[in-house]
């Protein structure tokens, strides 16, 4: 009879706890701990996400300078024009091809000047079909032609080579610039009185992004 009262009681104790932590929320003490840990690391993170700061990775023209010499298109490829780098090639595939084509006839020429003039009957017929007819004197003349034709062929391609270069470090420098609405150009007509003759005045005006309002004086 004691041990049934007893159960009893223990029974009615844990209805009326459970009770009172159903009605505030919560079913154990430490699940609120565990919920409350989460909900401030979660807010700590969600906080450091949106106040830390966005670092951008710095453009540097070095890079795309060393890219350029030593492929072509590779440094406007790093400076994320790559509408230039058909251009590049195109440029530099005039100069490649009146090489080939300069160089092929100058040795035709050459060998044929050195067959005629040398008088070597045995290897005649190594001359080329349409300059076997040539004098060797227009041979002569057409072989250094081609010449330098095909060395004006490679300065040119060096030249375009050195544009290339050039063109993605200018390029390298300006891609941090500002080129945003903060910059104006304003043009006026001018008049001036020595020459009695007009003109136009160019006017560049920088405008801070951000317009500080600096507070105003105490009245006294």
């Amino acid at each position: 009879m004691k041990v049934s009262i007893t159960i009893f009681g223990i029974i009615i104790f844990l209805n009326t706890v459970s009770t009172a932590f159903s009605r505030n929320g919560s079913s154990l003490p430490g699940s609120n701990i565990h919920e409350k840990f989460l909900m401030d690391t979660t807010g700590e993170n969600n906080q450091k996400e949106a106040t830390g700061p966005i670092i951008k990775k710095k453009h540097n023209p070095k890079i795309a300078t060393l890219r350029s010499a030593i492929l072509p298109g590779l440094g406007q490829a790093y400076n994320r024009e790559y509408w230039k780098i058909p251009i590049v090639y195109g440029a530099l595939a005039i100069p490649t091809i009146t090489y080939l084509y300069n160089n092929t006839w100058y040795k035709r020429t050459r060998d044929a000047y050195n067959i005629k003039i040398n008088n070597d009957t045995a290897h005649f017929a190594n001359i080329y079909p349409i300059l076997q007819n040539v004098d060797p004197s227009a041979l002569q003349t057409y072989r250094n032609s081609f010449r330098k034709d095909r060395d004006y062929s490679i300065l040119w391609f060096m030249i375009l080579w050195g544009l290339n270069v050039v063109d993605a470090t200018v390029y390298g420098h300006l891609k941090d610039f500002d080129v945003s609405n903060n910059l104006s150009l304003h043009i006026e007509p001018t008049y001036n009185p020595m020459l009695s003759a007009p003109g136009l005045s160019f006017t560049f005006s920088f405008r801070n992004k951000h317009n500080i309002l600096k507070p105003l004086p105490d009245a006294r």
